[in-house]
């Protein structure tokens, strides 16, 4: 046990470069426990910093702990809940509080042309300081309250009869794109300061 400890501290430091600093993926009412799982996994995979879970229903323990001994939450992370940062809200009016006071920016997801801007995925910039990226429920997408806070609309472009994607393979692709503009915003950055 204390090897396999060993292995997963020398794998935590040697990834933590890589995260994407001040970057949170927002779930806002999720309706299948197992699509938090899958997503906290690419959160994880992907180097994202943070979750957060706008839970209304009130589904969720607010005790994280709580949280990560679900088996259904656990079993579609495959153990990336251990290794993540999650928060839950009780409503997408106190996540956005929340992220207000921390001076986040917040974007939204949708198949649909939603709010004042839109961009096909690849051709927004990513690399604002605090980025909040919104995941809207499976059937109803984002609540108007967040796409009226948003900076803009992402969406992923789709050539099939059928027009949309799960929960999982939605955030994936999402923050994919968006993980690798920050990371490589991130290293110019560091660059540029070690020059000065």
């Amino acid at each position: 046990m204390a090897m396999e400890k060993t292995t997963l501290r020398k794998r935590a430091d040697a990834i933590k470069p890589y995260k994407c600093k001040f970057l949170i993926a927002v779930l806002e009412n999720p309706m299948d426990i197992r699509n938090i799982g899958t997503v906290i996994r690419n959160v994880n995979a992907l180097g994202v910093e943070k979750i957060y879970i706008v839970d209304n229903r009130k589904s969720l323990p607010d005790d994280w702990q709580e949280i990560r001994k679900r088996k259904s939450i656990s079993e579609t992370s495959v153990s990336a809940v251990k290794w993540s940062f999650v928060k839950r809200f009780d409503s997408t009016e106190q996540c956005l509080a929340h992220l207000d006071r921390y001076r986040y920016t917040s974007i939204v997801t949708s198949p649909d042309i939603k709010g004042k801007q839109n961009f096909v995925l690849h051709e927004a910039d990513y690399t604002c300081p605090r980025l909040a990226v919104w995941f809207g429920n499976e059937a109803r997408g984002v609540s108007e309250l967040a796409v009226e806070r948003s900076a803009f609309c992402v969406s992923i472009p789709m050539f099939g009869i059928i027009e949309s994607l799960n929960l999982g393979t939605t955030s994936g692709i999402v923050l994919y794109e968006i993980t690798k503009q920050r990371r490589e915003y991130q290293i110019k950055y560091k660059r540029a300061n070690r020059a000065v």
